[in-house]
This record gives C-alpha cells, structure tokens and sequence, in this order.
C-alpha cells in the first residue's frame, strides 16, 4: 500500500525556481482579458446560489407522512415580514417577495451588512 504524497513541500528541503515570463502584448489573445481582470476583484466572476426562505413549519413525520394533496401548511411567517435571502444557510439580505412576469422574485430591502462592490 502506498501512501499519498502531499502537495505541501519542507521549506529546507524544497527547490524553488523562479519563472520569468515576458509580458503580454494587447493584441495577443488572452492579453486584453487578463489585462481587464486587473482592476477587479477575481471574487466577482465566482458564480454561487441563493435561497430564498419564505417561513418554516415544525410538524412530525407522523404529520407529513399523512399530508394529502390540496393540504395547506401555515408557516411562522406573516405575509407583511420580509423573506431570507440565504447563501450557505446564513442570511444575506432580507427582501419582499414580487412577481416578475411568471416568476417569483425578491426585492432587497434590508443588507445585514454594507456590501463593497
């Protein structure tokens, strides 16, 4: 059986070679993308998902195993409090909840915290 080698090199022991690469011209493919990619943050571009929380319901599984078609749950929230916009289970923002042609949308209108663009 062999071990798996680690990624992660003893500072005494490592060779680190410097590479020198020559500096792109603006008419060389790649050069004006990675030139406009200076001035921003490289967080921006990476693509995440958001949920949306209407309310919540606290029932058994005795009860939702018995639930039947057309059956309504009440969840805990009013209809005049705001919805949770969530990314990775922790609340970013608060919003209403609109329609947008057929589809559901949310209206921030609360930021937990200011957002720096």
């Amino acid at each position: 059986m062999t071990t798996p080698q680690t990624p992660v090199a003893d500072a005494a022991t490592a060779s680190v070679h410097t590479l020198e690469l020559p500096p792109l011209a603006e008419g060389e493919p790649g050069a004006a993308r990675l030139l406009d990619g200076v001035a921003s943050n490289p967080l921006h571009n990476i693509k995440t998902q958001l949920q949306v929380c209407i309310g919540d319901i606290h029932l058994t599984v005795g009860e939702l195993m018995s639930a039947r078609e057309h059956q309504v749950l009440v969840l805990d929230r009013l209809l005049s409090q705001p919805v949770d916009v969530m990314l990775e289970g922790q609340v970013v923002a608060r919003g209403e909840l609109v329609a947008v042609d057929d589809q559901f949308a949310v209206r921030v209108t609360e930021l937990p915290l200011p957002l720096k663009p």
